[in-house]
Protein backbone atom coordinates (compact mmCIF):
# COMPACT_ATOMS: atom_id res chain seq x y z
CA UNK A 1 0.00 0.00 0.00
CA UNK A 2 1.71 2.91 -0.85
CA UNK A 3 1.46 5.97 1.31
CA UNK A 4 0.76 8.45 -1.85
CA UNK A 5 -2.33 6.69 -2.61
CA UNK A 6 -6.03 6.94 -1.46
CA UNK A 7 -6.22 3.89 -0.08
CA UNK A 8 -3.50 4.80 2.34
CA UNK A 9 -5.36 7.92 3.51
CA UNK A 10 -8.75 5.87 4.07
CA UNK A 11 -6.10 3.02 5.61
CA UNK A 12 -4.34 5.90 7.66
CA UNK A 13 -8.06 7.47 8.92
CA UNK A 14 -10.00 4.22 9.71
CA UNK A 15 -7.05 2.79 11.72
CA UNK A 16 -5.93 5.87 13.70
CA UNK A 17 -9.59 6.82 14.86
CA UNK A 18 -10.06 2.94 15.90
CA UNK A 19 -6.51 3.24 17.76
CA UNK A 20 -7.66 5.99 19.46
CA UNK A 21 -11.39 4.39 20.60
CA UNK A 22 -9.69 1.36 22.10
CA UNK A 23 -8.10 0.17 25.66
CA UNK A 24 -4.62 -0.94 25.42
CA UNK A 25 -5.32 -4.74 24.49
CA UNK A 26 -7.72 -3.73 21.62
CA UNK A 27 -4.89 -1.50 20.21
CA UNK A 28 -1.95 -3.85 19.63
CA UNK A 29 -4.49 -5.76 18.14
CA UNK A 30 -5.55 -3.40 15.83
CA UNK A 31 -2.24 -2.50 15.01
CA UNK A 32 -1.20 -5.90 14.55
CA UNK A 33 -3.74 -6.71 11.99
CA UNK A 34 -3.62 -3.24 10.17
CA UNK A 35 0.28 -3.77 9.94
CA UNK A 36 -0.21 -7.55 8.43
CA UNK A 37 -3.30 -6.12 5.86
CA UNK A 38 -0.84 -3.12 4.92
CA UNK A 39 1.97 -5.94 4.25
CA UNK A 40 -0.39 -8.04 2.07
CA UNK A 41 -1.59 -5.72 -0.12
CA UNK A 42 2.08 -5.43 -1.79
CA UNK A 43 2.36 -9.15 -1.57
CA UNK A 44 0.21 -11.55 0.58
CA UNK A 45 1.74 -14.51 0.43
CA UNK A 46 5.06 -13.37 1.27
CA UNK A 47 3.45 -12.75 5.31
CA UNK A 48 4.52 -16.20 5.26
CA UNK A 49 8.63 -15.53 5.54
CA UNK A 50 7.73 -12.75 7.56
CA UNK A 51 5.94 -14.85 10.22
CA UNK A 52 8.53 -17.89 10.21
CA UNK A 53 11.63 -15.34 10.96
CA UNK A 54 9.01 -13.83 13.83
CA UNK A 55 9.08 -17.14 15.48
CA UNK A 56 12.53 -18.14 14.85
CA UNK A 57 13.35 -14.69 16.62
CA UNK A 58 11.00 -14.05 19.12
CA UNK A 59 11.55 -17.68 20.51
CA UNK A 60 15.89 -17.50 20.19
CA UNK A 61 15.19 -14.46 22.39
CA UNK A 62 13.85 -15.92 24.82
CA UNK A 63 16.20 -18.81 24.99
CA UNK A 64 18.78 -16.42 24.84
CA UNK A 65 18.38 -14.60 27.52
CA UNK A 66 17.82 -17.83 29.57
CA UNK A 67 21.48 -19.54 28.24
CA UNK A 68 25.00 -18.73 29.27
CA UNK A 69 28.17 -19.31 27.66
CA UNK A 70 28.23 -20.88 24.41
CA UNK A 71 24.82 -21.87 24.24
CA UNK A 72 24.01 -18.11 23.89
CA UNK A 73 26.30 -17.39 21.15
CA UNK A 74 24.92 -20.20 18.96
CA UNK A 75 21.80 -19.53 19.67
CA UNK A 76 22.04 -15.95 18.30
CA UNK A 77 24.44 -17.72 15.22
CA UNK A 78 21.19 -19.65 14.74
CA UNK A 79 18.95 -16.54 14.63
CA UNK A 80 21.18 -14.47 12.54
CA UNK A 81 21.69 -17.02 9.82
CA UNK A 82 17.85 -17.81 9.51
CA UNK A 83 17.94 -14.07 8.81
CA UNK A 84 20.63 -13.61 6.64
CA UNK A 85 19.75 -16.82 5.07
CA UNK A 86 16.67 -16.06 3.65
CA UNK A 87 17.69 -12.35 2.62
CA UNK A 88 20.50 -13.97 0.64
CA UNK A 89 17.65 -16.33 -0.59
CA UNK A 90 15.68 -14.24 -2.14
CA UNK A 91 18.00 -11.15 -2.98
CA UNK A 92 21.00 -12.19 -3.92
CA UNK A 93 20.85 -15.75 -5.02
CA UNK A 94 20.78 -14.70 -8.73
CA UNK A 95 23.90 -12.32 -8.11
CA UNK A 96 26.13 -14.71 -6.58
CA UNK A 97 25.43 -17.14 -8.83
CA UNK A 98 25.88 -15.76 -12.34
CA UNK A 99 29.33 -13.69 -10.77
CA UNK A 100 30.40 -18.29 -9.87
CA UNK A 101 29.50 -19.56 -13.14
CA UNK A 102 30.70 -15.97 -14.77
CA UNK A 103 34.06 -17.21 -13.18
CA UNK A 104 33.85 -20.65 -14.10
CA UNK A 105 33.96 -19.49 -18.21
CA UNK A 106 36.54 -17.69 -17.54
CA UNK A 107 38.58 -20.37 -16.36
CA UNK A 108 37.09 -22.02 -19.35
CA UNK A 109 34.88 -24.59 -17.62
CA UNK A 110 31.51 -23.60 -19.21
CA UNK A 111 30.14 -26.69 -18.54
CA UNK A 112 30.31 -26.69 -14.70
CA UNK A 113 28.90 -22.96 -15.11
CA UNK A 114 25.94 -24.44 -16.94
CA UNK A 115 25.38 -27.15 -14.54
CA UNK A 116 25.34 -24.65 -11.02
CA UNK A 117 23.10 -22.32 -13.21
CA UNK A 118 20.62 -24.82 -13.55
CA UNK A 119 20.39 -26.58 -10.45
CA UNK A 120 20.37 -23.13 -8.37
CA UNK A 121 17.76 -21.98 -10.90
CA UNK A 122 15.44 -25.27 -10.14
CA UNK A 123 15.82 -24.70 -6.41
CA UNK A 124 14.72 -21.33 -6.85
CA UNK A 125 11.40 -22.01 -8.94
CA UNK A 126 10.64 -24.78 -6.74
CA UNK A 127 10.54 -22.83 -3.94
CA UNK A 128 8.61 -20.15 -5.78
CA UNK A 129 5.92 -22.11 -6.47
CA UNK A 130 5.54 -22.70 -2.85
CA UNK A 131 4.75 -18.88 -2.40
CA UNK A 132 2.64 -18.91 -5.40
CA UNK A 133 5.15 -17.17 -7.93
CA UNK A 134 4.64 -20.06 -10.35
CA UNK A 135 5.28 -17.74 -13.21
CA UNK A 136 8.64 -16.81 -12.63
CA UNK A 137 11.22 -19.24 -14.58
CA UNK A 138 14.40 -17.82 -13.31
CA UNK A 139 16.44 -16.74 -10.58
CA UNK A 140 17.26 -13.79 -12.95
CA UNK A 141 13.86 -12.43 -12.30
CA UNK A 142 14.33 -12.33 -8.48
CA UNK A 143 13.78 -8.38 -8.22
CA UNK A 144 10.39 -8.61 -9.71
CA UNK A 145 9.16 -10.58 -6.55
CA UNK A 146 11.59 -9.96 -3.98
CA UNK A 147 9.60 -9.67 -0.21
CA UNK A 148 9.12 -5.75 -0.10
CA UNK A 149 10.98 -4.18 2.59
CA UNK A 150 13.11 -7.62 3.72
CA UNK A 151 15.90 -5.89 3.96
CA UNK A 152 14.68 -3.22 6.32
CA UNK A 153 13.04 -5.58 8.94
CA UNK A 154 15.56 -8.21 8.26
CA UNK A 155 17.97 -5.83 9.79
CA UNK A 156 14.98 -4.31 12.55
CA UNK A 157 14.94 -8.47 13.82
CA UNK A 158 18.46 -9.16 14.08
CA UNK A 159 18.49 -5.39 16.18
CA UNK A 160 16.21 -7.59 18.41
CA UNK A 161 18.41 -10.82 19.36
CA UNK A 162 22.16 -8.92 18.99
CA UNK A 163 20.29 -6.31 21.83
CA UNK A 164 19.34 -9.91 23.66
CA UNK A 165 22.40 -10.88 23.76
CA UNK A 166 24.22 -8.11 24.73
CA UNK A 167 22.16 -7.71 27.75
CA UNK A 168 20.56 -4.32 26.84
CA UNK A 169 17.10 -5.56 26.02
CA UNK A 170 15.11 -7.82 27.63
CA UNK A 171 13.36 -10.66 25.97
CA UNK A 172 10.22 -9.86 24.88
CA UNK A 173 8.17 -12.65 26.16
CA UNK A 174 4.02 -10.99 24.55
CA UNK A 175 4.29 -12.75 21.08
CA UNK A 176 1.72 -10.30 19.70
CA UNK A 177 4.32 -7.68 20.71
CA UNK A 178 6.91 -9.00 19.49
CA UNK A 179 5.44 -9.47 16.36
CA UNK A 180 4.28 -5.79 15.58
CA UNK A 181 7.93 -4.54 16.62
CA UNK A 182 8.38 -6.32 13.60
CA UNK A 183 5.64 -5.67 11.74
CA UNK A 184 4.63 -2.42 12.35
CA UNK A 185 3.56 -0.65 9.72
CA UNK A 186 4.80 3.17 9.44
CA UNK A 187 8.03 1.79 9.03
CA UNK A 188 7.46 -2.44 7.93
CA UNK A 189 8.69 -1.68 4.34
CA UNK A 190 11.15 0.97 4.80
CA UNK A 191 12.26 1.99 7.84
CA UNK A 192 13.65 3.76 10.39
CA UNK A 193 15.08 0.48 11.20
CA UNK A 194 14.76 0.95 14.65
CA UNK A 195 15.84 -0.64 18.10
CA UNK A 196 14.12 -2.63 20.52
CA UNK A 197 15.22 -0.42 23.22
CA UNK A 198 13.69 2.61 21.26
CA UNK A 199 10.14 0.72 20.29
CA UNK A 200 9.54 -2.03 22.10
CA UNK A 201 8.19 -0.47 25.49
CA UNK A 202 6.06 2.18 23.81
CA UNK A 203 3.82 -0.40 22.31
CA UNK A 204 2.90 -1.40 25.99
CA UNK A 205 1.99 1.70 27.16
CA UNK A 206 -1.15 3.57 26.54
CA UNK A 207 -1.17 7.22 24.71
CA UNK A 208 -3.27 8.99 25.74
CA UNK A 209 -5.02 11.43 22.53
CA UNK A 210 -2.54 14.23 22.50
CA UNK A 211 -3.19 17.24 20.09
CA UNK A 212 -0.36 18.57 19.72
CA UNK A 213 1.53 15.19 18.45
CA UNK A 214 -1.60 14.44 16.31
CA UNK A 215 -1.19 18.09 15.26
CA UNK A 216 3.32 17.27 14.82
CA UNK A 217 2.13 14.36 13.51
CA UNK A 218 -0.08 15.39 10.30
CA UNK A 219 2.62 18.40 9.44
CA UNK A 220 4.98 16.35 9.04
CA UNK A 221 3.22 13.54 7.09
CA UNK A 222 1.88 16.35 4.93
CA UNK A 223 5.17 17.74 3.87
CA UNK A 224 6.80 14.48 3.21
CA UNK A 225 4.14 13.46 0.56
CA UNK A 226 4.81 17.29 -0.91
CA UNK A 227 8.77 16.19 -0.89
CA UNK A 228 7.65 13.05 -2.76
CA UNK A 229 4.75 13.65 -5.14
CA UNK A 230 6.06 17.57 -6.01
CA UNK A 231 9.60 17.69 -5.65
CA UNK A 232 10.87 14.19 -5.94
CA UNK A 233 8.48 12.92 -8.41
CA UNK A 234 8.89 15.97 -10.70
CA UNK A 235 12.24 15.67 -10.64
CA UNK A 236 12.14 11.88 -11.76
CA UNK A 237 10.46 12.81 -15.29
CA UNK A 238 14.19 14.17 -16.22
CA UNK A 239 16.29 11.60 -14.26
CA UNK A 240 14.44 8.67 -15.70
CA UNK A 241 14.70 10.22 -19.41
CA UNK A 242 18.06 10.69 -19.14
CA UNK A 243 19.11 7.48 -17.52
CA UNK A 244 16.96 5.30 -19.01
CA UNK A 245 18.90 5.60 -22.24
CA UNK A 246 22.02 7.53 -21.47
CA UNK A 247 23.67 6.57 -24.79
CA UNK A 248 21.12 9.00 -26.76
CA UNK A 249 21.84 12.00 -23.82
CA UNK A 250 24.69 14.59 -23.83
CA UNK A 251 26.27 15.54 -21.56
CA UNK A 252 24.74 18.83 -19.96
CA UNK A 253 21.40 16.38 -19.84
CA UNK A 254 23.22 13.89 -18.19
CA UNK A 255 24.50 16.07 -15.21
CA UNK A 256 21.29 17.86 -14.50
CA UNK A 257 19.62 14.62 -14.31
CA UNK A 258 22.10 12.96 -11.95
CA UNK A 259 21.94 16.88 -9.86
CA UNK A 260 18.44 16.33 -10.60
CA UNK A 261 18.67 12.59 -8.90
CA UNK A 262 20.61 13.80 -5.81
CA UNK A 263 17.31 15.93 -4.84
CA UNK A 264 14.77 13.44 -5.81
CA UNK A 265 16.39 9.99 -3.91
CA UNK A 266 16.88 12.69 -0.88
CA UNK A 267 13.30 13.90 -1.31
CA UNK A 268 11.96 10.42 -2.37
CA UNK A 269 13.48 8.65 0.88
CA UNK A 270 13.06 11.27 3.44
CA UNK A 271 9.56 11.68 2.56
CA UNK A 272 8.38 8.16 3.22
CA UNK A 273 10.19 8.53 6.41
CA UNK A 274 8.57 11.58 6.96
CA UNK A 275 5.13 10.09 6.64
CA UNK A 276 6.02 7.04 8.71
CA UNK A 277 7.36 9.01 11.79
CA UNK A 278 4.82 11.31 11.72
CA UNK A 279 1.86 8.42 11.65
CA UNK A 280 3.56 7.01 14.21
CA UNK A 281 3.75 10.48 16.37
CA UNK A 282 -0.02 10.94 15.47
CA UNK A 283 -0.72 7.42 17.36
CA UNK A 284 1.89 8.79 20.08
CA UNK A 285 4.44 6.71 19.20
CA UNK A 286 8.53 8.44 18.54
CA UNK A 287 9.95 6.87 16.11
CA UNK A 288 14.05 7.67 15.38
CA UNK A 289 15.06 10.41 12.85
CA UNK A 290 16.49 9.15 9.58
CA UNK A 291 17.54 12.59 7.58
CA UNK A 292 19.12 15.39 9.28
CA UNK A 293 19.91 18.21 5.99
CA UNK A 294 22.55 15.79 4.84
CA UNK A 295 23.34 18.05 1.82
CA UNK A 296 24.66 21.08 3.91
CA UNK A 297 27.33 18.30 5.60
CA UNK A 298 30.61 20.12 5.48
CA UNK A 299 32.56 16.71 5.25
CA UNK A 300 31.50 12.81 3.45
CA UNK A 301 31.48 11.83 7.18
CA UNK A 302 29.02 14.31 8.33
CA UNK A 303 26.87 13.46 5.37
CA UNK A 304 27.11 9.74 6.60
CA UNK A 305 26.05 10.83 10.21
CA UNK A 306 22.56 12.73 8.73
CA UNK A 307 21.95 10.73 5.46
CA UNK A 308 19.99 6.94 6.40
CA UNK A 309 20.78 7.50 10.08
CA UNK A 310 18.82 4.36 11.42
CA UNK A 311 21.08 2.56 8.57
CA UNK A 312 24.44 3.96 9.09
CA UNK A 313 24.55 3.68 13.04
CA UNK A 314 23.26 -0.41 12.76
CA UNK A 315 26.19 -0.57 10.19
CA UNK A 316 28.26 1.29 13.04
CA UNK A 317 26.87 -0.50 16.14
CA UNK A 318 26.85 -4.23 14.37
CA UNK A 319 29.14 -4.49 12.11
CA UNK A 320 32.04 -1.54 12.65
CA UNK A 321 32.60 -1.34 16.14
CA UNK A 322 32.43 -5.70 16.17
CA UNK A 323 35.41 -5.64 13.73
CA UNK A 324 37.28 -3.75 15.89
CA UNK A 325 36.42 -0.17 15.12
CA UNK A 326 39.79 2.07 15.52
CA UNK A 327 41.03 0.31 18.32
CA UNK A 328 42.95 -1.72 16.28
CA UNK A 329 45.55 0.14 14.39
CA UNK A 330 45.02 2.64 10.90
CA UNK A 331 45.22 -0.32 9.02
CA UNK A 332 42.42 -2.11 10.50
CA UNK A 333 40.32 0.82 10.96
CA UNK A 334 40.61 1.50 7.43
CA UNK A 335 39.24 -1.32 6.40
CA UNK A 336 36.82 -1.52 8.55
CA UNK A 337 35.50 1.57 7.33
CA UNK A 338 35.97 -0.09 3.25
CA UNK A 339 34.42 -3.03 4.49
CA UNK A 340 31.32 -1.06 5.97
CA UNK A 341 30.43 0.55 3.18
CA UNK A 342 30.63 -2.10 0.55
CA UNK A 343 28.49 -4.10 2.75
CA UNK A 344 26.47 -1.06 2.58
CA UNK A 345 26.02 -1.10 -1.06
CA UNK A 346 25.69 -4.42 -1.04
CA UNK A 347 22.95 -4.18 1.17
CA UNK A 348 21.09 -2.10 -1.28
CA UNK A 349 20.48 -4.26 -4.34
CA UNK A 350 22.31 -7.32 -5.83
CA UNK A 351 24.48 -5.10 -8.39
CA UNK A 352 28.32 -3.94 -8.99
CA UNK A 353 26.85 -0.28 -9.37
CA UNK A 354 26.06 -0.71 -5.45
CA UNK A 355 28.82 -2.47 -4.25
CA UNK A 356 31.01 0.61 -6.30
CA UNK A 357 29.16 2.91 -4.56
CA UNK A 358 29.79 1.90 -1.39
CA UNK A 359 33.20 1.51 -2.31
CA UNK A 360 33.68 5.53 -3.30
CA UNK A 361 32.13 6.18 -0.21
CA UNK A 362 34.59 4.10 2.01
CA UNK A 363 37.31 5.59 -0.06
CA UNK A 364 35.76 8.88 0.53
CA UNK A 365 36.06 7.97 4.72
CA UNK A 366 40.00 6.68 4.44
CA UNK A 367 41.05 9.80 2.70
CA UNK A 368 39.21 12.07 4.95
CA UNK A 369 40.81 10.98 7.62
CA UNK A 370 44.38 10.46 5.98
CA UNK A 371 43.73 13.89 5.36
CA UNK A 372 43.04 15.22 8.44
CA UNK A 373 46.36 13.42 9.90
CA UNK A 374 48.17 14.95 7.97
CA UNK A 375 46.90 18.93 8.65
CA UNK A 376 47.21 18.08 12.13
CA UNK A 377 51.10 16.58 11.66
CA UNK A 378 51.27 20.22 9.85
CA UNK A 379 49.98 22.04 12.90
CA UNK A 380 46.71 22.96 11.21
CA UNK A 381 43.68 22.32 13.37
CA UNK A 382 41.84 19.05 12.37
CA UNK A 383 38.84 17.26 13.73
CA UNK A 384 39.40 13.55 12.26
CA UNK A 385 36.25 12.68 10.85
CA UNK A 386 33.87 9.85 13.37
CA UNK A 387 31.48 7.74 13.13
CA UNK A 388 30.15 8.85 16.22
CA UNK A 389 30.32 12.56 16.60
CA UNK A 390 27.07 14.42 16.10
CA UNK A 391 25.66 17.05 13.55
CA UNK A 392 25.20 19.17 16.53
CA UNK A 393 29.23 19.01 17.31
CA UNK A 394 29.88 19.44 13.61
CA UNK A 395 28.33 22.68 13.50
CA UNK A 396 30.13 24.25 16.54
CA UNK A 397 32.99 23.55 14.92
CA UNK A 398 32.25 25.02 11.77
CA UNK A 399 34.79 28.16 10.75
CA UNK A 400 34.35 31.00 7.99
CA UNK A 401 31.54 30.73 6.13
CA UNK A 402 33.62 30.87 2.62
CA UNK A 403 35.04 27.90 4.13
CA UNK A 404 31.81 26.32 5.22
CA UNK A 405 30.64 27.00 1.75
CA UNK A 406 33.37 25.45 -0.06
CA UNK A 407 33.44 22.33 2.43
CA UNK A 408 29.40 22.11 1.38
CA UNK A 409 30.08 22.44 -2.59
CA UNK A 410 33.72 19.99 -2.50
CA UNK A 411 31.19 17.18 -0.81
CA UNK A 412 27.85 17.89 -2.16
CA UNK A 413 29.80 17.25 -5.63
CA UNK A 414 31.49 14.01 -4.29
CA UNK A 415 28.33 12.46 -3.28
CA UNK A 416 26.83 13.29 -6.22
CA UNK A 417 29.19 11.18 -8.04
CA UNK A 418 28.68 8.34 -6.29
CA UNK A 419 24.69 8.48 -7.24
CA UNK A 420 25.35 7.58 -10.86
CA UNK A 421 26.88 4.41 -9.74
CA UNK A 422 23.24 4.24 -7.82
CA UNK A 423 20.98 5.21 -10.21
CA UNK A 424 22.50 3.80 -13.21
CA UNK A 425 21.16 0.37 -14.47
CA UNK A 426 24.79 -1.47 -14.91
CA UNK A 427 28.86 -0.55 -14.56
CA UNK A 428 28.70 0.72 -18.71
CA UNK A 429 25.60 2.75 -18.25
CA UNK A 430 27.61 4.69 -14.96
CA UNK A 431 30.81 4.98 -17.04
CA UNK A 432 29.14 6.12 -20.30
CA UNK A 433 27.61 8.78 -18.19
CA UNK A 434 30.49 9.86 -16.27
CA UNK A 435 32.65 10.23 -19.73
CA UNK A 436 29.67 12.18 -21.37
CA UNK A 437 29.65 14.54 -18.33
CA UNK A 438 33.58 14.64 -18.03
CA UNK A 439 33.88 16.09 -21.69
CA UNK A 440 30.10 18.21 -22.04
CA UNK A 441 30.79 21.29 -24.58
CA UNK A 442 29.23 24.06 -23.71
CA UNK A 443 26.90 23.65 -27.22
CA UNK A 444 25.14 21.46 -25.74
CA UNK A 445 21.61 22.06 -24.44
CA UNK A 446 19.51 19.93 -22.12
CA UNK A 447 16.73 17.13 -23.75
CA UNK A 448 14.29 17.15 -21.71
CA UNK A 449 10.64 16.11 -21.40
CA UNK A 450 10.01 18.79 -19.14
CA UNK A 451 9.07 22.17 -20.62
CA UNK A 452 10.86 25.54 -19.99
CA UNK A 453 8.42 26.40 -16.90
CA UNK A 454 9.04 22.87 -15.09
CA UNK A 455 12.61 23.11 -15.43
CA UNK A 456 12.59 26.41 -13.70
CA UNK A 457 9.99 25.26 -11.29
CA UNK A 458 12.16 22.10 -10.16
CA UNK A 459 15.08 24.10 -9.69
CA UNK A 460 12.61 27.08 -7.82
CA UNK A 461 11.98 23.68 -5.50
CA UNK A 462 15.34 22.68 -4.99
CA UNK A 463 16.47 26.05 -3.83
CA UNK A 464 13.59 26.64 -1.64
CA UNK A 465 14.04 22.91 0.12
CA UNK A 466 17.88 23.88 0.84
CA UNK A 467 16.97 27.30 2.28
CA UNK A 468 13.95 25.38 4.26
CA UNK A 469 17.10 22.93 5.35
CA UNK A 470 19.89 25.58 5.70
CA UNK A 471 17.96 27.70 8.48
CA UNK A 472 16.66 24.73 10.09
CA UNK A 473 12.86 26.25 9.56
CA UNK A 474 10.49 23.99 11.56
CA UNK A 475 6.32 23.95 10.08
CA UNK A 476 4.71 25.76 13.65
CA UNK A 477 1.90 23.21 15.01
CA UNK A 478 1.15 24.65 18.47
CA UNK A 479 -1.01 27.68 17.68
CA UNK A 480 -4.33 25.80 15.93
CA UNK A 481 -5.31 28.46 13.73
CA UNK A 482 -1.69 28.65 12.21
CA UNK A 483 -1.52 24.93 11.97
CA UNK A 484 -4.39 24.77 10.10
CA UNK A 485 -4.00 27.50 7.87
CA UNK A 486 -0.25 25.87 6.47
CA UNK A 487 -2.02 22.28 6.74
CA UNK A 488 -4.42 23.45 4.12
CA UNK A 489 -1.62 24.92 2.39
CA UNK A 490 0.66 22.79 2.23
CA UNK A 491 -1.78 19.77 1.31
CA UNK A 492 -3.42 22.21 -1.47
CA UNK A 493 0.07 23.12 -3.17
CA UNK A 494 0.60 19.18 -2.84
CA UNK A 495 -3.17 18.23 -4.78
CA UNK A 496 -2.08 21.44 -7.34
CA UNK A 497 1.25 20.90 -8.16
CA UNK A 498 1.86 16.91 -7.38
CA UNK A 499 3.09 15.07 -10.21
CA UNK A 500 0.64 12.00 -9.78
CA UNK A 501 1.35 8.61 -11.27
CA UNK A 502 2.75 4.90 -10.69
CA UNK A 503 5.80 5.91 -9.08
CA UNK A 504 6.66 3.81 -6.00
CA UNK A 505 9.39 5.29 -3.16
CA UNK A 506 12.72 4.16 -4.65
CA UNK A 507 13.77 2.49 -1.73
CA UNK A 508 10.76 0.10 -2.00
CA UNK A 509 13.02 -1.79 -3.88
CA UNK A 510 15.58 -2.58 -1.18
Amino acid sequence: MLFNSLQFLLFFIVVTLSYFSLKWQGRWILLLLASCYFYMVFQPAYIVILFLTIIIDYIAGIWIEKSSGKARRWLLILSLISNLGILAFFKYLGFFTENIASLFDALHMPHIAVTVTEQVNRVFVKVLHVFGQSGISSYKNNMSILPIGLSFHTFQAMSYTIEVYRGNQKAEKHFGIYTLYVMFYPQLVAGPIERPQNVLWQFHDYFKYDVEKVKAGLMQMAFGLFKKLVIADRLAMLVDHAYGDPAQQNGLTLLTATFFYTFQIYCDFSGYSDVAIGAARVMGFTLMDNFQTPYIAQSISEFWRRWHISLSTWFRDYLYIPLGGNRKGELRQYLNMLIVFLASGLWHGPNWTYVIWGGLNGLYQILAVLRDKLLAKMGFSATPPSLVTSPVHDRQSRKTPLRVVVNVLITFCLIMLTWVFFRAHNLHDAFLILQRIATLSISDHIESPMNKVEMWFSIFLIVFLLLKEQFYLIIPTRNTTRFAILFVLITFGTYLFGVFSSNQFIYFQF
